[in-house]
Formats: C-alpha cells, structure tokens, sequence
C-alpha cells in the first residue's frame, strides 16, 4: 500500500473512516530491532478526531465518546503501535486496532439482566450440600468428651 492512497477505514457495514479524517505521527520505537531502532521512526500513531468527525451520526458519537471516555482526548483518539519492526507493520496494526477498538464502542448495550430468586429446590439442595460439609468436618475434629 503506497503512502500517497490509502482506503478508507471500513469499521462496520455502518461506518467507513475517510482517510482524510486520520493522521499520522511517527516517533522512535522502543523493543526489537537492534541499532536500527535508534534510527528508524516505526512507532506510529493513529490519531482520529472523534468529536469533529463528519461521518459520525450523533448517536455513533455519544457511543464513541461513551465507551472510550478513558482512551479519548479533548475528543482525539490517538492509537500507538509499535510492536513491529516496520513502519508499514506498524500502520496497520495501528489501523487494524482503531476498527476493532471503535467497532467494539459502537455495539449496542446488552439488555440489562431481570433479577431473579434462587428456586426453592435450589435452595434446598444449597443448604442440603452445607449440611453435609458441616457434618463432614465434624466427624474430623477430635473427640470432645
């Protein structure tokens, strides 16, 4: 993949990032590599401005900024990776992070779960079981008389 066209970043069958909404900033990375670790910046990160993003309906947006509100910014995600030795590996890695991260964000709540009781077996089954530890370690103490 060129650096010069890269295709937009397809999260879900709803939402596709346009590539001019992501950047880029490269830096040393710290890890495997040797001497050219001291040389070559592969470290990348992916910084995509969620509040400002066109794309986003408003219902993606609070999802977004609700599920990632720890990972977000002054509505800025940024995505580092350096686990790679090359750059290339690195951006997409990077990019491969930021769908999963958002698609993840983007899923609707679970239903919250109906609290139920214990059922009446349950409960005696439960206290049958506790009754039978108990005479259990009884019958291992030594005698008391």
């Amino acid at each position: 993949m060129p650096a010069a066209h890269r295709p937009d970043l397809r999260v879900n069958s709803g939402l596709t990032i346009p590539e001019s909404e992501l950047s880029w900033r490269f830096s040393r990375s710290s890890g495997p590599g040797g001497q050219g670790v001291n040389t070559t910046d592969s470290r990348v990160e992916l910084v995509w401005d969620v509040a400002g993003s066109a794309v986003l309906s408003e219902l993606q947006r609070e999802r977004i900024l609700e599920g990632l509100g720890g990972r977000i910014a002054d509505g800025v995600l940024t995505i580092a990776a350096s686990e790679h030795r090359a750059q290339l590996r690195n951006r997409e890695a990077a990019l491969a992070r930021l769908a999963a991260v958002v698609a993840d964000a983007l899923r609707p709540p679970s239903p919250s779960r109906r609290p139920t009781k214990p059922s009446r077996g349950a409960k005696e089954r439960r206290l049958k079981a506790k009754k039978q530890r108990t005479d259990v370690k009884r019958l291992r103490r030594p005698p008391s008389d």
